[in-house]
């Protein structure tokens, strides 16, 4: 493999697709760890068409395979371009993402190309669609750098924006209480201490955004190489007595016995402390070993927000009033039961209300990203400021962003603030 370069990608297409095809080559060329190769853009008067396009597809390192309608019934350069590419295929390691079929409309792709699971690149969902390949097309790199370790890092812009936990040796466990079932697209819940958590799987995620305000940005891939379990809704009225009544202190809402079920507010961050740590001891009989109760880290709740595709919003990247409790609903009059906008309001790992109903207390201190572990950003003996997260009942659509951060000191209080517990290797 060739150092220090860029990943080449090869756009396998057919000319009446060539609007949309255009469209994704300028924002795969919008990233500078891609060189994305068009035959309109790389091949110029006098070279030889079909030299040129074996070349390139030798030469690259993903190839993606446009499809529509026409395309996969019309005779010609497309079908030529993928015999071709399914012939260096042969040649690439089992299990390597090289091809990857991409439907531009709903069609059948043909049956040669069925052994790939294909990305649909549709017109009204293509932010979404991208965010998925840009995932793909970084595991190439990393299974490139994998098969030439002595070589330079390829594609080095993304990686030097790629911020792993490190020093966490991984505790492997695979569920965290005996007590399972199954909800909406099969997730399994556990149920531990009375509380429901969904597993969050070790990996790669899109964490922050290029678009929104400056503290969300840089874009970059966080590495958790742990896997955790996170509550599956913020901590309720209910809950939070118990943790009242076992230490003989006031509970902050008023009237809360007519408020079971709504996520506890009026939490200071050293309060949600304290009751992490009361949990955690009550809890510690009935956890696998090495893992610990405690406050989200922003990575940790992001990841459980969004899943690992950039996603906006926890289901999608089109805001949806109808999904989530926001003043952008026309709905300014306080909390909402956990779990009402669910299951379409969920994040893809079965997490509720993270965006929407209450801000969120996190471990984590507001610090520039990229997010790092390694900055002190986890050390909780510092007060100010910490982060919150998932925007609440008084936000707008743009507070709900599963990339936006507020903030508040270790004194802060409001009747939208709350928290949620998570249950992980990781201690501080």
């Amino acid at each position: 493999m060739t150092t220090n370069r860029p990943l080449r990608v090869f756009l396998c297409h057919s000319s009446n697709d060539k609007p949309a095809v255009r469209e994704l080559y300028q924002k795969l060329r919008a990233e500078p760890w891609i060189e994305p190769w068009l035959d309109e853009e790389e091949l110029f008067p006098g070279q030889d068409w079909n030299l040129e396009i074996e070349k390139a597809i030798e030469a690259t390192d993903v190839i993606f395979v446009c499809l529509s309608n026409s395309s996969i019934t019309k005779e010609g350069y497309v079908q030529k371009e993928i015999r071709t590419a399914l012939d260096f295929s042969d040649y690439k390691p089992e299990g390597a993402v090289f091809i990857i079929p991409i439907r531009l409309e709903d069609c059948k792709p043909p049956k040669r190309l069925s052994k790939w699971q294909y990305a649909d690149y549709f017109e009204d969902q293509r932010d979404y669609a991208l965010n998925r390949l840009l995932i793909s097309l970084k595991r190439r790199v990393d299974d490139l750098m994998t098969d030439d370790p002595e070589s330079m890092r390829l594609g080095q812009k993304i990686k030097q924006r790629k911020m792993v936990v490190r020093n966490v040796k991984p505790i492997i466990v695979s569920k965290i209480s005996e007590n399972q079932r199954y909800i909406n697209d099969g997730i399994v819940v556990e149920t531990l201490g009375g509380m429901d958590f969904v597993r969050i799987s070790a990996g790669n995620f899109i964490m922050g955004s290029d678009t929104g305000d400056p503290d969300q940005k840089p874009q970059h891939v966080v590495d958790l190489p742990y896997n955790y379990w996170m509550a599956r809704f913020p901590v309720t009225n209910e809950l939070y007595s118990t943790f009242t009544k076992a230490n003989e202190i006031k509970h902050p809402v008023e009237g809360w016995e007519k408020k079971l079920a709504h996520p506890i507010v009026y939490v200071k961050w050293i309060d949600s402390m304290e009751y992490c740590k009361w949990l955690n001891d009550l809890l510690k009989p009935d956890l696998p070993v090495g893992l610990i109760v405690r406050l989200p880290t922003e990575a940790e709740w992001e990841k459980a927000a969004r899943g690992v595709d950039g996603r906006t919003y926890p289901w999608g990247d089109l805001f949806d009033s109808s999904k989530c409790n926001t003043s952008a609903g026309g709905r300014r009059g306080g909390t909402t039961p956990v779990g009402a906008y669910s299951p379409y309001g969920d994040s893809p790992y079965g997490c509720a209300d993270m965006a929407g109903n209450v801000w969120e207390w996190t471990h984590s201190l507001k610090k520039e990203y990229p997010y790092s572990f390694d900055d002190n950003r986890e050390y909780e003996k510092i007060s100010v400021p910490h982060v919150l997260r998932g925007g609440s009942f008084f936000v707008n659509e743009v507070g709900a962003h599963c990339a936006y951060r507020s903030e508040g000191d270790l004194m802060y209080f409001h009747g939208y603030a709350g928290f949620r517990v998570v249950i992980s290797p990781v201690t501080f």
